[in-house]
């Protein structure tokens, strides 16, 4: 599959995270969002999230629920990960999200306009209900902006 930035120079993270369907975590992470895979077993298998591992683990649907948090005016789901590109990265992804009928959780915005940190956020969930952000920032060296 492809990649979407080049390989990282700094620490990677890790995630791991509960699916009910590996075959369909392969669908939607392999094949929709173009993650390549790596190892796997029949419980769970890897994959290169924009050059970070992220596992998927099958698991009973009742273990699946979640709790969400009010930011700005909106239900985050608590529980989430992601990505964060640059803005033309971000501009394309969203475009073809849309394109696709992709139901947003939180529909694509800009937050902090004109202020440290402005950043450019979406989340959708995937085939499980695990929730996905991806987020851009006008100046990424605003990262952890206060």
């Amino acid at each position: 599959m492809t990649r979407h930035l080049p390989t990282p120079d700094y620490p990677r993270f890790h995630l791991a995270f509960p699916v009910t369907d590996l075959e369909a975590a392969r669908r939607f992470y392999g094949g929709f969002l173009g993650c390549a895979e790596g190892r796997s077993s029949d419980d769970w298998v890897d994959f290169d999230f924009f050059g970070h591992q992220i596992v998927a683990h099958k698991v009973d649907s009742g273990r699946m629920a979640d709790a969400t948090s009010l930011v700005d005016g909106k239900q985050v789901p608590v529980r989430h990960f992601g990505v964060v590109t640059d803005r033309g990265t971000w501009d394309g992804l969203a475009g073809r999200f849309r394109a696709a009928g992709v139901q947003f959780v939180i529909e694509p915005y800009v937050r902090f306009r004109g202020e440290p940190g402005e950043q450019a956020t979406m989340f959708f969930l995937d085939p499980f209900g695990n929730a996905l952000e991806f987020k851009a920032f006008a100046d990424i060296n605003q990262l952890f902006a206060t």
